[in-house]
């Protein structure tokens, strides 16, 4: 066999290797995110599993007027979230020259990626577009979890590569954590995020040879303060604009403005997803008295997602529960509804 030959055969063998390796990682990626979409650690004592899913709901007297969102809170980098790298410029930058320099780590990144400054190192906030205020202390912050899992340690030593390239080009002093405790946090904060992940769904449904009407959910759910967004729910937002549950149809059907008049539905499905929703116990309490006036409006019942009747008991025992899961999340500084907390459960 010649050089040539052997050459090609190991050539050969590395490429299939490669692609064997890239399915393998793509299979427990994907693995990984329907186990996470379906799962929980916590034991519901009488509904089994509460599948992860959105949900809303309000009693009439705690509504709030149908509007448009509200701006989000801005999220600075957070060490108990973030792999946050600070730099100390030689003299103060404007933040428009700042978030030139960050473009290209900011694109690559997107949402995980928060860049935050400073002029007196105490004061933080994220510069802008027209931002002419100069700062001299700069922090950069990458989202070490999310729904999907933990960072990975070559999207990490890109990141950092990257912080580094602008530390060069301004001339700054860089400090980062150590890679290897960054990788240790992600994964603590992704089995934090995994036995925590719990969405509430109660259902409405019609009595059998019956169906709910589009014009009657519409007229309850509006009047309750609930808007219709562009994703096909029914949202009830606090002031804050943090969706608090909301209202969908149990098939999965997207609700449009159009439709309402003729549309007919078997059931309705009401969805908090805990974690992201401010004021655990008072939330919950308001979905489940919306849904009780929902069910008695619309003549339908509340059932789980196998048809079982929700009696006070099993909605109280889901209460608890969900009690404990907030009292385990403030534990590590991520009240439900704050914003670190629906950074973490994105």
């Amino acid at each position: 066999m010649t050089d040539l030959q052997t050459g090609l055969l190991i050539l050969g063998l590395l490429v299939v290797a490669g692609v064997v390796l890239y399915n393998k990682i793509q299979e427990r990626a994907a693995t990984r995110r329907a186990d996470r979409s379906f799962r929980s650690s916590h034991e519901d004592a009488l509904l089994g599993e509460i599948d992860a899913r959105r949900e809303p709901t309000l009693d009439s007297a705690e509504t709030v007027s149908p509007k448009a969102p509200a701006a989000p809170s801005v999220s600075l980098p957070d060490p108990r979230l973030d792999f946050v790298i600070e730099l100390d410029l030689p003299q103060p930058v404007p933040g428009t020259k700042l978030l030139e320099d960050w473009a290209e780590a900011g694109h690559r990144f997107a949402q995980r990626a928060l860049l935050a400054a400073s002029d007196d190192g105490e004061a933080w906030m994220r510069p802008t577009a027209r931002d002419t205020n100069a700062y001299q202390r700069v922090r950069a912050g990458l989202q070490l979890v999310t729904r999907q899992g933990p960072i990975g340690e070559g999207e990490l030593i890109e990141f950092r590569s990257g912080v580094e390239t602008l530390a060069a080009r301004l001339g700054a002093v860089l400090s980062s954590p150590e890679m290897k405790q960054a990788m240790e946090t992600a994964r603590e904060l992704d089995r934090l995020c995994a036995d925590n992940d719990v969405q509430v769904v109660i259902h409405v449904v019609a009595p059998p040879g019956a169906a709910l009407r589009g014009t009657k959910i519409r007229s309850v759910a509006e009047s309750a303060g609930f808007a219709l967004e562009g994703d096909g729910r029914f949202a009830l937002r606090d002031a804050e604009g943090r969706l608090l549950y909301a209202l969908s149809a149990r098939d999965g059907a997207r609700f449009a403005a159009q439709a309402m008049k003729s549309l007919e539905v078997q059931g309705v499905s009401l969805a908090m997803d805990m974690p992201r929703a401010p004021d655990t116990e008072r939330t919950y309490d308001a979905m489940v008295r919306f849904a009780r006036q929902l069910g008695s409006l619309l003549g339908g019942s509340l059932v789980d997602d196998n048809g079982n009747p929700l009696d006070e008991r099993s909605l109280a025992a889901i209460g608890a529960q969900l009690q404990s899961i907030r009292k385990a999340l403030e534990a590590k500084g991520f009240a439900p509804g704050t914003a670190a907390a629906q950074r973490l459960f994105s």
